[in-house]
């Protein structure tokens, strides 16, 4: 039974994502449909749960929307603090707390994506329009020699 009702739960959670995301895109189902390469028809069963797209179609799909079409698939509403599928290559990783001496915690999630460790020395960076970024030092580094050689050429 909890594979039925995992199926069930996985179907409506990309129905519910292509509908999000072709509303979010401004698209009809007449345009998603001519980017797909399938009948308006087809798209319309896939929102309403009916009939899920095949491999090919799911990523062309996530091509149209700017997803990954691991996010197409399995994005769950709770994955991003309620506000949809980030785009491809973006993310939101929750809430973070500033501390009495400017300490924050980096959730776990971007911590292994990003491959941060404990000791590694990360560069905080700021502009007052848009806000901070951090990246790891060594990074930020190997982008400055770079710079500074394509200066010197």
């Amino acid at each position: 039974m909890t594979g039925t009702n995992e199926v069930y739960r996985r179907k409506n959670m990309f129905k519910d994502n292509i509908v999000q995301l072709r509303k979010l895109n401004q698209m009809t189902q007449e345009e998603l449909a001519e980017i797909v390469g399938v009948s308006r028809q087809a798209v319309a069963k896939w929102e309403s749960g009916e009939s899920i797209p095949d491999i090919e179609k799911s990523r062309l799909l996530a091509e149209a929307f700017g997803v990954s079409l691991d996010d197409l698939v399995n994005y769950e509403p709770g994955d991003n603090m309620g506000l949809g599928v980030a785009p491809k290559g973006k993310h939101l990783f929750g809430l973070v707390t500033v501390g009495d001496k400017g300490q924050i915690v980096i959730p776990a999630k971007a911590r292994k994506l990003f491959d941060i460790s404990p000791g590694d020395t990360l560069v905080v960076l700021g502009d007052e329009g848009q806000g901070l970024a951090i990246i790891k030092a060594d990074h930020f580094l190997s982008l400055a020699n770079m710079v500074e050689k394509l200066k010197k050429k």
